[in-house]
């Protein structure tokens, strides 16, 4: 309802100190959620939910590693710290990659290579994820002998939305199951050794589908053999945003894939490292957009607050209809009573689309909030906005792109500045004969 302040940070000051929009981001919440996970192994970081290199840096230090999807995002990696393989000039195992890290410090998973990503992954020796079959001549062409994973499409999927839906028939993602064995050999044909597998079948999945998925990958991995090393849970770990959504039961959902991993080992002989993949399960919490409420209307029955952000700055609603909790801050600093009344309002933007509305289902359909009586010149403030927020922003509209700010031991630290208006149209030109 209120809201004064992020990580111990009034809000006010964050606002007049950086500006709206603003994503801030409270560094304690993402080192809880890494700690949640310590009985897996390795915790691989999906960087697209919240990409910021000063994100990556701190969940690196944590002993997190990462995945990557795109050449971007492994020269994000990159700039964080991360060894990208055994021929980056950073990395300090041997020069022959005999020592090669068994957890990969960076993992490219992907359905296709683009040209960019390929050449990267030949120059560094990046680990692979592979989704297609394609992938593994491609990558054999160029890097014959590699390891690899390979992504597996179990025939099934779930998630909070069909667009977060990865698995199933109508799914782009992953290899389809009954393709292992033409995969195997295809990758036989070029000496590439399959180390590992990867199942992921949505975002926000509940967990009964998501112990599905150990069965299927089980039986894809006595395909397999024993050249397994590693086995991955993939990601969709279901984040609470409303105040009903249970937790996930992480012992429980530990012990589900500890046991698969256990049955793999028994029939390979060694032992097997075992993977979990979060992304927005890491920084969803974390993250908060402030938005400075502009005008305050009645259209018919219906009261809108009006905001300076918009779904440029954060698409989740417009795309999947997705719910995220909301608080008021007020220009005073105070928070108001807690019988304060209520009204039932409409939060919109700024941009000229009927659609940029931060209350509705999917399908568009409007809904009402009920939030505090609040006045222009106060703050809304967006919750849960850490996933999927500013990595999904775009310059609509011609918008500049919000700053970051991460609450870094208990201070504002600027992570990426506002971007300048005439910074968005850079870029462009105008043929010479235009300008006649």
């Amino acid at each position: 309802m209120w809201q004064q302040e992020i990580g111990g940070v009034p809000v006010r000051d964050l606002a007049q100190q950086f500006g709206t929009p603003l994503y801030v981001y409270d560094e304690q919440l993402i080192l809880q959620r890494i700690q949640d996970l310590a009985q897996f192994e390795v915790v691989r970081y999906a960087q697209k939910a919240c990409s910021n290199i000063a994100i990556l840096r701190l969940v690196q230090q944590q002993g997190v590693v990462v995945d990557a999807v795109s050449a971007g995002e492994l020269l994000r990696a990159q700039a964080a710290g991360f060894v990208l393989g055994p021929h980056d000039p950073a990395n300090k195992l041997a020069k022959d990659g005999s020592a090669a890290d068994p957890h990969h410090q960076v993992v490219y998973t992907a359905d296709i290579f683009d040209s960019e990503a390929l050449d990267l992954v030949a120059k560094y020796g990046v680990h692979c994820n592979l989704g297609s079959p394609d992938m593994i001549n491609q990558l054999g062409e160029r890097c014959p002998g590699a390891r690899v994973t390979l992504r597996i499409n179990p025939g099934f999927g779930h998630g909070h939305s069909q667009k977060t839906n990865t698995g199933g028939a109508q799914s782009k993602h992953g290899i389809w199951h009954e393709q292992v064995p033409d995969c195997l050999q295809r990758a036989a044909r070029f000496g590439i050794k399959v180390s590992g597998l990867h199942m992921h079948i949505g975002s926000g999945t509940d967990m009964e589908h998501l112990s599905q998925v150990c069965g299927a990958l089980e039986k894809v991995a006595t395909q397999v053999g024993p050249s397994l090393t590693t086995i991955s849970a993939g990601g969709g770990l279901p984040t609470p945003y409303r105040s009903d959504d249970t937790r996930i039961n992480l012992d429980d959902y530990f012990q589900l894939w500890d046991a698969t991993r256990r049955r793999l080992q028994d029939q390979f002989g060694h032992p097997l490292l075992l993977e979990v993949e979060p992304g927005r399960y890491l920084v969803a919490e974390s993250g908060y957009l402030i938005t400075e409420i502009r005008t305050i209307k009645e259209m018919g029955s219906n009261r809108f607050y009006l905001v300076d952000a918009g779904f440029n700055n954060l698409a989740r609603p417009i795309l999947y209809g997705a719910y995220h909790p909301m608080a008021i801050a007020t220009q005073e600093g105070k928070a108001g009573p807690a019988n304060v009344p209520t009204q039932p309002v409409v939060v919109g933007g700024p941009l000229c689309e009927s659609g940029d509305i931060f209350t509705q289902t999917e399908g568009g359909f409007v809904q009402h909030r009920d939030l505090p009586v609040a006045k222009v010149g106060d703050w809304l403030v967006i919750q849960c906005a850490g996933a999927y927020g500013h990595a999904m922003s775009s310059n609509y509209n011609s918008k500049p792109l919000a700053a970051e700010v991460l609450i870094h031991q208990g201070k504002p630290c600027l992570i990426r500045s506002r971007q300048d208006l005439r910074q968005i149209f850079a870029d462009e030109q105008i043929p010479a004969t235009l300008l006649n």
